[in-house]
């Protein structure tokens, strides 16, 4: 039983958009920084940070700064209903084309073609295991 109750109609408002969708796909079981969103998803800054503002309202991501860099991270639900639902979802997207390709373009972006805006920013660790590995 969850010890709060946990909002399910913004849960799922958050999941009815395919850039928030993207935007969890891309930070799969890990922490990305917002600047490599901006980059592989083409979509200015603000936008990008207003998607987020709503994930993190819905409860799913988290996020913490380190200097002038801001990284998001999907964070697991209190509700263990929203929690499967979340875990149902991330599976999904995993096996979703286009999400795997936005997955391919950060790999690239992060570990091969970095721009040049990139170069000092904290590349995600998931990204540097998949390269390495």
């Amino acid at each position: 039983m969850a010890t709060r109750s946990f909002d399910i109609e913004l849960l799922f408002r958050a999941l009815a958009d395919r850039t928030r969708l993207r935007l969890l796909n891309l930070m799969g079981t890990d922490e990305v920084c917002v600047c490599y969103f901006v980059e592989v998803l083409k979509t200015p800054q603000p936008k990008i940070s207003r998607h987020l503002a709503y994930l993190r309202k819905a409860g799913i991501v988290g996020a913490r700064r380190e200097g002038k860099w801001m990284h998001y991270r999907v964070v697991k639900p209190g509700d263990p209903r929203a929690a499967e639902v979340l875990k149902n979802i991330q599976e999904w997207l995993a096996s979703d084309r286009e999400m795997v390709r936005d997955r391919g373009r950060l790999v690239q972006m992060c570990c091969v073609n970095v721009p040049a805006k990139l170069v000092d920013a904290p590349k995600p660790a998931f990204v540097i295991a998949e390269v390495s590995g």
